[in-house]
């Protein structure tokens, strides 16, 4: 009798980057000690600088730019101007994402593909013109702007490169961050914009895309895209600088149509996205990055859920603040759309003792499966944590029962 493999709505799993595997012989059996199922493998992912506190060779990487963990066939790329670059940081391997892939599936675990597509400040400065550009004419440097159809084919083809180095029986399951516009909230170097306190409003006025592509997708929606921009200006002069609070909604500073036609707008492009890379990775479960708030920019794509005609295998929610709003989150998620909801959990927040309780209420809410931020990432006591709760869920779903929370995780 054959059984098919498990599912990434079936399994609980962790995110993990390449650099905390290779090199580290041990560290594929850590992993698959939490009890999880899975594990979130880092495939083509953003600059960041990060601890690594159990790797024997190496205790902080810093990933100086965007790069893709696996080998890039320059035939793939040619006559192109985005195309991803190559890691030269923390280990020495020809293919990261390959050899770290490995060991985890020896120790009996699924393997997803995690793969950022719009956040590259590499790729921005080569393509200054395919980024993120504000009411103010003002370009984010780190946001690749999906309109463009040249970020659309270069997102597409990131995945087409993948599945052709791997293929889907070994990495079943593609996890997609930034599928979307990111905004003004980031990151950058030295950052020093927290100052001003923003209100949420203005800071969501600050991150609508006016380039080109989208003017011409927002004006084909049914909006004035000019119109928008002197709105977003307006409004955020009037904060900035005569303490007028901006709105919380973008309907109120912009109008129900504008509004509605820039959602529409957004909505349309990342659909259309999804289905590229669907095409591009037949047979593979796709994990969207989403978040039910339409008005949302950044890793997390901001969509109707319950109105989404894109490809999904299931919505990835962030549960990363406070407990009260992921658990809504997630409710609204279930109550909108019938794709699955995986909530995306963060073991480096808050006392570890308390993630267990999360975890319960997540799951209590709807989420199918959790994923767990981060297992390269987190202390010896979050670790255990991690362990606990993932245990308590798996006690859960075996008997149907809500067993006592574990005490002392910490």
């Amino acid at each position: 009798m054959t059984t098919e493999p498990l599912g990434s709505c079936e399994l609980d799993g962790a995110f993990a980057y390449t650099w905390d595997l290779v090199g580290d012989p041990a560290a594929a059996e850590r992993l698959a000690s939490l009890g999880v199922g899975a594990v979130v493998l880092q495939a083509a992912y953003h600059s960041v600088r990060a601890m690594t506190p159990r790797h024997p060779a190496h205790r902080i990487v810093h990933a100086t730019h965007a790069a893709a963990y696996f080998p890039l066939d320059p035939r793939h790329w040619r006559g192109t101007r985005l195309r991803p670059s190559a890691p030269g940081w923390a280990v020495d391997a020809p293919d990261r994402f390959g050899t770290a892939a490995s060991a985890l599936r020896s120790h009996g675990l699924r393997v997803e593909a995690w793969l950022v597509l719009t956040h590259s400040t590499a790729a921005g400065a080569r393509a200054p013109d395919l980024t993120v550009r504000n009411a103010f004419d003002e370009r984010y440097g780190y946001a690749l702007c999906p309109a463009q159809p040249e970020v659309a084919a270069y997102a597409t083809q990131l995945v087409r490169a993948f599945g052709a180095r791997h293929d889907a029986a070994e990495v079943p399951a593609l996890m997609l961050e930034a599928c979307g516009w990111l905004g003004f909230e980031h990151g950058s170097h030295h950052e020093k914009t927290a100052g001003t306190d923003l209100s949420t409003g203005c800071r969501d006025l600050l991150s609508i895309c006016l380039c080109a592509a989208c003017r011409r997708g927002i004006e084909a929606s049914g909006a004035d895209a000019a119109g928008v921009a002197r709105a977003v200006r307006r409004t955020v002069d009037a904060e900035l600088r005569d303490r007028v609070r901006a709105p919380n909604t973008l309907a109120e500073s912009l109008g129900e149509q504008a509004t509605q036609a820039l959602l529409r707008h957004r909505r349309s492009v990342i659909e259309e996205l999804t289905l590229r890379i669907a095409a591009a990775a037949p047979d593979r479960e796709i994990l969207l990055m989403a978040d039910g708030d339409p008005q949302t920019t950044g890793p997390d794509s901001g969509l109707d859920l319950g109105h989404f005609d894109g490809r999904a295998t299931a919505f990835v929610v962030k549960c990363w603040d406070d407990e009260t709003r992921a658990v809504a989150r997630v409710e609204e998620a279930v109550r909108s759309s019938a794709r699955p909801v995986i909530a995306n959990v963060s073991v480096l927040e808050g006392h570890p003792a308390h993630l267990a309780g999360r975890v319960a209420r997540l799951r209590a809410a709807g989420a199918q499966r959790i994923r767990y931020y981060h297992a390269g990432l987190a202390s010896p006591a979050r670790l255990r944590a991690l362990r606990a709760a993932n245990a308590q869920e798996e006690v859960r779903t075996m008997t149907g029962a809500t067993p006592p929370t574990v005490e002392g995780a910490a």
